[in-house]
């Protein structure tokens, strides 16, 4: 009797351990497969704003060199905000917060919002500048259609952060 309930015991832990580590696989799995947008917007990694565009092979392949490098870039500047968001937060937590810390704190926070934004706008610009006229309104008119109603033609709908 006491050998069937330990096997029993044994099996419910196999079976929640196989449940945690499909659970935490699916979790990475979906993270990695996801990027965040620079308007805040989640999309698959595999997926570029330019594709929607009729595009020649090599400048498919030249633009999406530029976008994964810009993407590795804007991606550091996000964690380094999400940082000194949490820093803070940990100032503002104190009994007796640091009004001139906070203010220091935020005033790098817009900095490197700023920054992040002129790189974003500088990239717009590269990517552009090796379209023909046709395609540069496209793009023009895909990215104004992102920033003003948050979702792109012919893309499917993405999840807002």
């Amino acid at each position: 009797m006491k050998n069937s309930t330990l096997k029993f015991l044994l099996l419910i832990s196999l079976i929640l351990n196989i449940s945690f580590l499909g659970a935490a696989g699916f979790q990475y799995y979906k993270k990695t497969t996801y990027w965040t947008s620079p308007f805040g917007y989640k999309m698959k990694k595999d997926h570029f704003l330019f594709e929607e565009l009729s595009l020649r092979p090599d400048q498919m392949n030249t633009m999406r060199e530029i976008a994964t490098k810009f993407r590795t870039g804007i991606d550091e500047k996000r964690q380094a905000i999400a940082t000194k968001r949490k820093e803070l937060i940990t100032l503002m937590r104190q009994d007796n917060p640091d009004r001139n810390a906070i203010a220091a704190v935020v005033s790098e926070i817009s900095g490197m919002q700023e920054e992040m934004q002129r790189t974003i706008a500088m990239h717009m610009l590269d990517m552009k500048a090796g379209l023909d006229k046709e395609q540069q309104k496209k793009f023009l008119d895909l990215i104004e259609n992102t920033m003003t109603e948050g979702r792109q033609m012919g893309c499917p709908p993405m999840q807002q952060n």
